[in-house]
């Protein structure tokens, strides 16, 4: 496993760990009120565990002059 894999991994058992202890003290409308909060994480550490993109190849592009038409100011 990767590095990052491994942190990855760490990171989401430790948000759904600390979830269930949460529910396992009765605190479940705190962990309803926290829902979206996780959801985001979750987004998050999925976002973060996908491959990355290839870069660019940094050829830019000038932009060109902008041309009057037909006498606009």
């Amino acid at each position: 496993m990767e590095r990052k894999q491994i942190w990855l991994v760490a990171a989401t058992l430790t948000v759904f760990a600390w979830s269930v202890a949460m529910v396992a003290m009765g605190q479940v409308a705190a962990v309803a009120a926290l829902a979206p909060a996780l959801g985001l994480t979750v987004q998050q550490i999925t976002r973060a565990a996908r491959p990355d993109h290839t870069p660019a190849s940094g050829h830019r592009v000038t932009a060109s002059p902008h041309e009057k038409e037909d006498g606009a100011p």
